[in-house]
């Protein structure tokens, strides 16, 4: 690729980058879009077939297109992916496919992207690339001799594989809650869930009303006026889970999310595996012996394959760490609409996830995002 210019670069094709992309059309930009990827919708595609959304289809929707009713209220993971080839569609959006971008740096009073083919400049960039780029997949002592299979959760499909076969799926967050729920409907012969930090699980929802929408003044309140209610929310909808051995988690929902960035458990079905002993929660892996799993507390179990459900990374370091723009999380100070001192010309969409849910939170800053954009093109004129 000879080096490019670009009015405006958007950096990901996945929601968050075709939202702020069709909010700039809309406002007369043409911006160019690139993503490592080979399609719209691919990593929704790819993703477990269990896999539905956990915010509601009328809180899910991107700017400028509503989501069919035929979807249901929790959108599937194929519905989606069909959902934002649809919305690519709608707004004439053109994604570059197979562009990797490697380091944005200043370049004057704009910006220069180095890809793995040449160098992309623009006036501004938005960086799209997801809350979940990269899986962080741990290394435990001893791995390399455990003859069994070890997966991340990003690379796991459905529970089939392990029908029959002794699992231990490390990690509770939400992820981990479901895969570990799917194993023990489908047949796996024993589940074992590893817990390091435990989490804060709630409801899908609160009779006909969803958890996230219950959740969205939650983002703006002090968590000493919302935890303790949330606390009694939990002790109704789900009971105490301690005597299934589930450890009680040490903060609240708030204070936790606020405190490591983790939104809680949301429950889909471990609540039911728990109870009817299908889940066993275990302490955190702490290395491999041979064929054993050897647990923070001591304890020794054989599994024949282990379920890595331990996150992901934005995966912002490579391409922005050297700006200072970054916290201690890899994630940006600013989001949206604003942009850091540091990096005028430079904003984040899609790469926060809020109590609301991360879809609506995209909805909100691409908005922002394309209205900055569009204010300091007609301040620059």
């Amino acid at each position: 690729m000879e080096q490019q210019h670009a009015e405006v670069l958007v950096i990901g094709a996945g929601p968050a980058g075709l939202a702020v992309a069709a909010c700039l059309r809309r406002r007369g930009i043409a911006p160019t879009i690139v993503d490592a990827g080979e399609e719209v919708g691919e990593t929704w595609r790819r993703r477990y077939e269990r896999l539905h959304l956990h915010t509601p289809r009328v809180q899910s929707a991107l700017p400028g297109l509503r989501m069919p009713r035929r979807f249901g209220r929790w959108v599937a993971k194929d519905d989606m992916a069909h959902y934002l080839r649809v919305y690519a569609r709608l707004h004439d959006l053109r994604p570059r496919f197979g562009v990797r971008v490697r380091r944005l740096e200043r370049a004057g009073a704009g910006w220069r992207a180095l890809t793995d083919d040449g160098t992309i400049t623009a006036d501004q960039v938005v960086l799209a690339t997801g809350f979940s780029s990269i899986a962080l997949e741990p290394r435990w002592p001893g791995q390399e001799s455990y003859p069994g299979e070890v997966v991340h959760a990003s690379r796991y499909r459905d529970a089939a594989a392990f029908a029959g076969r002794r699992v231990l799926v490390v990690g509770a967050g939400n992820s981990g809650a479901e895969i570990a729920a799917d194993l023990a409907e489908q047949g796996a012969a024993e589940v074992r869930l590893a817990i390091r930090t435990a989490p804060n699980i709630i409801p899908r929802q609160l009779g006909p009303f969803p958890t996230t929408l219950l959740a969205v003044p939650m983002d703006f309140l002090p968590a000493w006026a919302t935890d303790p209610v949330n606390r009694l929310l939990q002790r109704f909808a789900i009971g105490d889970l301690t005597r299934y051995g589930m450890p009680a988690p040490r903060a609240g929902v708030v204070a936790q999310a606020r405190a490591t960035a983790v939104t809680p458990t949301i429950d889909v079905g471990l609540v039911a595996a728990l109870r009817a002993g299908r889940v066993t929660p275990v302490a955190a892996l702490d290395r491999f012996e041979g064929t054993a799993a050897v647990l923070a507390d001591g304890t020794r179990v054989d599994p024949d394959a282990v379920i890595a459900a331990t996150g992901y990374s934005t995966g912002l370091v490579p391409l922005v760490g050297h700006l200072g723009i970054l916290d201690r999380r890899g994630a940006p100070a600013s989001t949206g609409g604003r942009t850091h001192p540091d990096a005028p010309g430079l904003r984040f969409v899609g790469i926060r996830s809020p109590l609301k849910g991360l879809l609506l939170q995209i909805n909100l800053d691409a908005r922002s995002a394309a209205r900055s954009i569009a204010k300091e093109r007609r301040g620059g004129r």
